[in-house]
């Protein structure tokens, strides 16, 4: 046996120790920003040493994080970048779209505050706001959505309504797989919640997102 082939399945555990590190801290930190990094070892299931060894420190494991979470958001970007049609099926396709990595989005949001800086994270979520932004400003001059705020200043209040509402599916509170907050978007924006509801099950059937609940 040669070396390569026998150090294939030490990078393997490698790689799943660091993914396995990675999903827990996002977990944890999510419920508590204060969690030590010997508390993340413990609850990933691996040593002190192997936490270290993948990431030196605390600074290490928020930009692999930040990172992890830049790549889904491009990544959910490009898919909400496939929409065709008016603005306003144009923002709930993005809702849907965003939703699947809505737990990194809410996590970068709170680290910004005490850990990554709110330059580095605005960097990451730059690309975001861009798209929201300039799909409102469409629906307005089409007079699909309200203009009583700027398209920025809306797209700004409707980001803290989506970590808004994560939080409360993190809390239990509510139910949703992207459905509901779809809905509520396209409202906020200015639709009337007949047209809102129709637009997102049209959205939602065409992508294959996942059916509604039918509940308010």
């Amino acid at each position: 046996m040669t070396n390569s082939v026998a150090r294939e399945p030490q990078r393997r555990n490698s790689r799943s120790n660091r993914a396995r590190i990675l999903a827990t801290a996002r977990r944890e930190l999510g419920r508590n920003p204060d969690v030590t990094l010997e508390e993340l070892a413990r609850a990933s299931g691996v040593v002190r040493r192997t936490l270290f060894g993948h990431f030196p420190g605390r600074a290490a494991l928020l930009e692999a994080l930040a990172e992890e979470a830049s790549e889904a958001l491009h990544g959910a970007l490009a898919v909400a970048a496939e929409a065709e049609g008016p603005a306003e099926r144009r923002l709930a396709h993005f809702v849907f779209s965003i939703w699947p990595v809505g737990d990194r989005y809410r996590l970068l949001l709170a680290l910004a505050r005490r850990d990554l800086g709110t330059e580095r994270v605005a960097a990451i979520l730059e690309p975001a706001r861009d798209v929201v932004t300039a799909i409102l400003e469409r629906g307005q001059r089409d007079g699909a959505f309200h203009t009583h705020l700027p398209a920025a200043v809306l797209s700004a209040g409707l980001e803290g309504m989506h970590v808004a509402l994560l939080e409360e599916v993190n809390t239990g509170a509510l139910q949703d797989d992207g459905t509901r907050t779809a809905i509520a978007t396209l409202i906020a924006a200015g639709l009337p919640q007949a047209r809102a509801r129709e637009v997102v099950g049209e959205v939602a059937a065409a992508g294959a997102w996942g059916e509604s609940d039918g509940e308010d």
